[in-house]
């Protein structure tokens, strides 16, 4: 590793993580991917982070998720975070070596996920997925999915030790652990549920990886930069904004990717469908979708 490595920084405030559009037949729609990609940076976003949660990763193939990337990487000048981990070390470190060559500007890996493997386990995976790439690598933190999360002493090390290990994807909903994080290592620290970005951001975050931000990334930049202005009133009344939004995108009958996939169409924006086990959004979905874009003046 070398002290040129890329830095977060270069990555933005406002990432998404984009949805991954699929044709009604199952195939994946590179072409729709590819608009929506575009659509998006010229709505706001900084960067995309492709291949993730939000984007279905666990459904795609392995060639599926390399051309899903190279795709977007080609059709957008921000920059890309290509979501390359699986609950396998050995599978996330080859997906990885890959994505160097795609155009991507950083790697986001997920703890492994289901076998709840212990801290040495989990420590010695992202050590050994950084060591496959010489891009910088974003952790996701995410006990919810993956059943474990990573320990304070383990991030510290790896921030620490790891060159290209540089931020963080925080979904643990624990700001006094990421204040206490940031104030023992160097990194950027990211919020991953974009209802808890503004507490986040207070105690030193540099952005986003969201989902409302498909539709609300101007929005969440003008958050980040009141808050970078220490205008705490502003920061939070554009915040009371986007509650809506956050109500909307996520529970037990309608996930992150089918009530983004059901609000795009509102905007004229095709973002696909869904693969199963994810199944089409519940009757009455499209009109709270409509409620919400009407709420922000986006239709």
């Amino acid at each position: 590793m070398t002290s040129q490595l890329p830095t977060p920084r270069h990555w933005g405030a406002v990432l998404t993580a984009m949805v991954t559009p699929f044709a009604a037949d199952g195939r994946l729609d590179l072409d729709a991917a590819r608009k929506l990609a575009k659509w998006l940076a010229a709505h706001g976003s900084d960067g995309l982070v492709v291949a993730a949660t939000t984007g279905e990763a666990t459904v795609l193939t392995d060639d599926e998720r390399l051309d899903l990337v190279r795709a977007v990487c080609e059709a957008v000048t921000v920059p890309v975070v290509a979501g390359m981990g699986s609950n396998d070390t050995a599978h996330s470190i080859e997906l990885t070596r890959q994505a160097q060559g795609l155009g991507a500007a950083g790697v986001m890996a997920v703890s492994p996920y289901y076998s709840r493997p212990p801290q040495a386990g989990i420590e010695a995976h992202y050590r050994a997925v950084a060591a496959a790439t010489r891009l910088p690598v974003m952790l996701y933190d995410v006990p919810l999915r993956t059943g474990r999360r990573i320990a304070r002493d383990v991030l510290l090390r790896l921030f620490r030790d790891v060159p290209n290990i540089v931020a963080l994807k925080d979904a643990t909903g624990d700001p006094p652990a990421a204040a206490a994080l940031l104030a023992q290592a160097d990194f950027d620290l990211y919020s991953g549920d974009d209802a808890c970005t503004l507490p986040l951001l207070a105690v030193g975050a540099v952005g986003v990886v969201g989902t409302t931000t498909h539709w609300t990334a101007s929005l969440f930049a003008r958050m980040v930069e009141a808050m970078q202005r220490g205008e705490l009133a502003q920061a939070r009344a554009i915040n009371a904004q986007l509650l809506p939004s956050f109500d909307y995108v996520n529970n037990d009958d309608c996930v992150y990717p089918m009530a983004i996939k059901a609000l795009m169409p509102v905007l004229n924006v095709d973002a696909g469908t869904c693969r199963l086990p994810l199944p089409a959004a519940p009757a009455g979905t499209k009109e709270r979708a409509r409620v919400v874009c009407r709420e922000l003046g986006l239709v």
